[in-house]
């Protein structure tokens, strides 16, 4: 039975999908900060890809089990930001650069803001720039994946480090990019 309609028919619902999204990110982001070692690692990489699919299963149930709700927009941005943010602040511990992580948490969480903004002032929103929150989470995973032969054969952590930046520099670009799209449809250049 497909995983869609198994949730269906036990009455979840889109937006406790959503929620639960939170707790894998949260289950990734503890196994980040508790060690950078193989086995966290690996359990980390799995929470995340958990997350990921709990990110395509709240859409798919809502739109197969005619589950839409007035709260559904809501649920399917906040759970976003928070499961972001904790593992992104997760790998900023991890690496020993909490500062970074923040940062980077911070300027993800405005690629968001910046969008949704757009929307508000009656733009089309718009999902461009080299790290919105797909392209983030890739990123992490690549740099947990990475960081297993790494932690093997050097015992460093530089892939997580790289990765984090990486997130860094590219949701700082993702927001310029929006941004001056936004300015564009304003002046109506577009």
């Amino acid at each position: 039975m497909e995983l869609t309609t198994l949730l269906i028919k036990r009455n979840i619902s889109p937006n406790q999908i959503s929620v639960a999204s939170i707790g894998f990110a949260a289950a990734a982001a503890a196994s980040m900060v508790a060690s950078a070692g193989v086995l966290a690692t690996v359990v980390a990489i799995l929470f995340i890809q958990l997350r990921l699919i709990c990110n395509l299963l709240d859409g798919m149930v809502a739109i197969e089990g005619e589950k839409q709700s007035p709260l559904g927009s809501l649920y399917n941005e906040f759970p976003d930001r928070i499961a972001d943010s904790l593992l992104i602040v997760a790998l900023g511990y991890a690496v020993g650069a909490p500062a970074l992580g923040w940062f980077a948490a911070l300027v993800a969480a405005l690629t968001a803001y910046i969008r949704v903004f757009g929307g508000s002032l009656g733009l089309q929103q718009t999902f461009v720039g080299p790290m919105a929150k797909q392209h983030r989470m890739a990123v992490i995973t690549a740099g947990l994946a990475l960081n297993i032969p790494e932690s093997l054969l050097f015992a460093t952590h530089y892939s997580l480090y790289f990765a984090l930046v990486a997130i860094a520099a590219g949701s700082v670009l993702t927001c310029v990019t929006r941004t001056r799209i936004i300015a564009r449809q304003l002046k109506g250049t577009v």
